[in-house]
């Protein structure tokens, strides 16, 4: 699981491009991420880029959980 809770943007985002950039295609990756501004940056880029959220829950207050899947498979 990738936890980016601790970064700013844009850093959200690199962090989890490359992370995703390391799959092979049709590959999952967990990210758990800070809920506000930084969890719709990096959902509407990852689904610009192609790739789908297939799931989200929150684990705290502040704190989301998405799985995410690589586009291509």
């Amino acid at each position: 699981m990738l936890d980016i809770t601790g970064e700013k943007c844009p850093m959200t985002f690199v962090r989890t491009r490359l992370a995703l950039d390391a799959l092979a295609p049709g590959g999952h990756l967990q990210v758990r991420l800070k809920a506000g501004e930084t969890y719709t940056n990096v959902t509407r880029s990852v689904r610009q880029l192609g790739h789908q959220v297939l799931d989200e829950h929150s684990e705290a207050e502040d704190v989301v959980v998405l799985r995410i899947q690589k586009a291509g498979g």
